[in-house]
């Protein structure tokens, strides 16, 4: 997983290693928004951040579930304790404790 803040070159480095043929994974959090500002715009981080934060968990389930067969190196571009630490952020729930639930449900 490659993580870091905004403008920090991941998409770059992401962009290159797709090109050169590794698998990657598009950050679940700019799907969403692209999605969301189409639509009526209930989860965008800037309007309900627990809302979006729990998409995100979802759809980073999802990915994971749709790679795992794969044996080859796969790039995540952000991931779970992301949006882990976004909801712990908008809920107070503690991060370590979505986690768990995610694993006890993938």
């Amino acid at each position: 997983m490659l993580s870091g803040c905004s403008g920090g070159g991941k998409l770059t480095l992401l962009a290159e290693r797709e090109r050169r043929g590794f698998v990657v994974v598009p950050e679940p959090g700019r799907r969403i928004v692209e999605e969301e500002l189409r639509g009526e715009g209930a989860a965008l981080p800037w309007v309900d951040l627990a809302a979006f934060a729990n998409r995100v968990i979802r759809i980073t389930a999802d990915d994971r579930k749709r790679i795992a067969d794969k044996t080859e190196w796969v790039f995540f571009d952000r991931g779970l304790v992301d949006a882990a630490v976004a909801l712990q952020h908008a809920t107070g729930q503690p991060a370590r404790d979505i986690q768990l639930h995610m694993n006890a449900t993938t």
